[in-house]
């Protein structure tokens, strides 16, 4: 158990790290939020799973198929993602970096579903081409020191942005109602083993639910309002938990409240749904540069499971010896958060990543004469201008080795 583990545990760490990367390589941007929002719900849809399935084995109670059969049912979708694995495609940013063009090109046509030599397929590989050669003039080689760096790509703060998220996101409490609300309903509202997971896998299709309809809100709303409301709606939640079970616990003959508390468990994952379900995979993926995309998503998955660490192993504990206190520790977080997000996060909603990376720049160079929804404004605008000198070097470029060749 302990090797299956840590072998699981390599491969879903690499998988966190590098599907959000790829999913944010090989989509528009008016496409990037939905899509990584529909990669989270199908992750909850899992979670539904794994809750039914638990259920459903309780009936099996003097059988080793009640524990082996849920264990090794993870191998079905394993082996799907291995077939789907060799049809999907490398991302055509990460072929341009290894001067792998004509393969980008290639791919690019697959995703527009256009031939290979179609004007529109041959212009996004010059766009693309275009936007390394200018990453390549303004960033040295990746280092140890760059990571720590601050200089005109601003590269230690989109680090650490990034890997804010996460922490939020665990520190917001999700892990104490996904990981162990079986638990929390049975030691903390009395309820019995098989109720508990009946509510608990009913609550995870709500999450499934809730996470989808945020969809439709992520690109119009942007990812840091809705970070602030959620974190915030998430904190008020929490609290109103806590006073459920302060006056409503096992101990006590107020079952209206303690349906109260439950309730409010349920309404956390509206709003951690339509929020911090998605933005802390798709976020790092964003608000890191080109040459730093990969590093600053490791550390951003690193924080992720330090803290799912941290959540998991004193819940129990917690629970056992603070009670209804417990809860109010993650209220507290949650509204602590708000105004971290507004003071510091940066939208990147709609922004392409080569415009993100010019948001960075504009603002390091305007310093405080210039904001941040000012130095957006003038990304959109300056980058277009960027990408179509570079194309006119590219084109020159190609045209001159024609003629030498002849």
């Amino acid at each position: 158990m302990i090797i299956g583990r840590i072998v699981a545990g390599l491969g879903n760490g690499m998988n966190t790290i590098a599907i959000p990367i790829w999913q944010s390589e090989t989509a528009k941007a008016h496409h990037r939020g939905k899509l990584i929002v529909f990669q989270l719900v199908t992750n909850i849809f899992g979670i539904v799973i794994t809750n039914w399935m638990n259920y459903g084995f309780t009936y099996i109670t003097h059988s080793p198929i009640s524990w082996r059969f849920p264990l090794a049912f993870q191998c079905f979708f394993a082996l799907i993602t291995m077939a789907m694995v060799t049809i999907a495609p490398e991302s055509p940013r990460w072929l341009v970096m290894r001067n792998r063009v004509e393969e980008a090109q290639s791919i690019l046509a697959r995703l527009e579903r256009k031939p290979i030599n179609d004007p529109a397929v041959v212009e996004e590989v010059r766009y693309l081409v275009a936007i390394v050669d200018h990453e390549a003039e303004v960033q040295n080689s990746v280092s140890f020191k760059e990571v720590f760096s601050n200089g005109e790509q601003m590269t230690f703060r989109r680090i650490l942005l990034g890997a804010g998220t996460p922490f939020f996101q665990q520190m917001g409490g999700v892990n104490v109602i996904a990981y162990y609300l079986p638990v929390v309903l049975v030691r903390s509202f009395g309820m019995t083993d098989r109720m508990a997971l009946i509510l608990s896998a009913c609550d995870s299709m709500s999450l499934m639910f809730w996470g989808a309809m945020a969809a439709f809100l992520i690109d119009r709303i942007g990812r840091k309002r809705l970070m602030v409301w959620g974190v915030a709606a998430s904190g008020v939640c929490f609290a109103l938990v806590a006073v459920g079970l302060r006056y409503g616990g096992p101990d006590s003959n107020n079952k209206g409240m303690s349906i109260f508390a439950v309730v409010m468990i349920f309404m956390y994952y509206v709003f951690y749904g339509m929020s911090m379900l998605s933005i802390p995979y798709m976020y790092p993926a964003e608000i890191n540069s080109q040459r730093m995309r990969n590093i600053g998503t490791s550390i951003a998955t690193a924080v992720n499971w330090t803290f799912v660490y941290v959540v998991v192993v004193i819940t129990p504990t917690a629970i056992d010896n603070i009670g209804w206190k417990y809860y109010m520790i993650y209220a507290i977080f949650n509204v602590a958060f708000v105004p971290i997000i507004l003071r510091w996060y940066v939208e990147t909603a709609n922004l392409s990543l080569e415009q993100v990376d010019r948001l960075f720049q504009i603002k390091y160079e305007g310093g405080k004469d210039t904001t941040w929804n000012e130095a957006t404004r003038l990304a959109r605008m300056e980058t277009q201008e960027v990408i179509e000198e570079k194309k006119r070097e590219v084109e020159h470029k190609e045209f001159t080795e024609t003629v030498d060749k002849q």
